[in-house]
């Protein structure tokens, strides 16, 4: 009897829901931004670069709500945050410096299905290019990859304004090795003995410091609505096709 080839089980996406999430711990993360560290028990697991609303309710009832990246993909029951403060803002400055452990906050998630990296889906290699706090879900997808020791090669292209605005520092570093590759630019100070140039990204130095378009990669792109479009503009004209190349942009308050 010949064997019979075997079809890919794919885990059903968990529906969008409420919870109520408790704080378990907060952290500095950057020097304007926290990590949140939250148990929510009903929290049925995301994949990699998946969002959620968090909603925050006044003593008189006024309600705001704001999308954030998650900052990983497992374990069910429980979510990283890490967020940027927004001077102007109604919810990032309470969640980077009123938040203490044993708070509760509503979440609404998991969300998002194009913006996603799975383990095991695709052998071709992964692209991330981040600026700023948008490194937030590409270190979830990157993170994912380790734990899955997936096949699939990673590299990060990471723009920075100083090494003490990247975030998961400690973590990429660990990460970095011969299946994720870790490139760092930094716009304004860099690390003393750095060798290269301080200065915001390039069509040049993205060329330079990704996988180019011949080995057609799947690229993710995540920062600011400027940085996004460039480095997507940029990307096609290196040769990438465009229905490769999955952007968000960040901006909420």
């Amino acid at each position: 009897m010949s064997a019979q080839p075997v079809t890919p089980v794919r885990r059903t996406r968990p529906r969008p829901a409420w919870h109520v999430a408790t704080v378990a711990e907060t952290r500095h993360e950057t020097t304007t931004a926290a990590r949140l560290v939250l148990d929510v028990p009903t929290w049925p697991g995301s994949d990699a670069g998946s969002h959620v609303d968090v909603r925050l309710t006044a003593p008189d009832g006024y309600q705001a709500s704001r999308s954030y990246s998650i900052a990983s993909s497992t374990p069910e029951g429980q979510v990283v945050l890490a967020v940027d403060e927004l001077p102007d803002g109604e919810v990032s400055p309470f969640l980077v410096r009123e938040v203490r452990p044993g708070d509760q906050l509503e979440l609404h998630g998991p969300l998002g299905a194009f913006f996603v990296w799975r383990p095991g889906e695709s052998s071709r290699p992964v692209q991330l290019v981040a600026g700023g706090s948008g490194v937030v879900p590409l270190y979830a997808m990157a993170a994912a990859h380790g734990t899955a020791d997936d096949a699939a090669p990673f590299r990060l292209l990471y723009s920075a304004r100083t090494p003490a605005d990247v975030f998961f520092a400690d973590e990429l570093a660990a990460l970095a090795g011969p299946a994720f590759g870790l490139d760092l630019v930094y716009t304004r100070e860099a690390p003393d003995g750095w060798l290269d140039p301080v200065g915001r990204l390039t069509q040049e130095t993205l060329a330079a410091r990704t996988i180019p378009a011949a080995e057609r990669p799947r690229l993710y792109v995540c920062g600011s609505t400027g940085f996004v479009e460039a480095v997507a503009r940029w990307l096609q004209e290196l040769g990438h096709a465009a229905a490769d190349i999955h952007t968000e942009r960040f901006g909420g308050l």
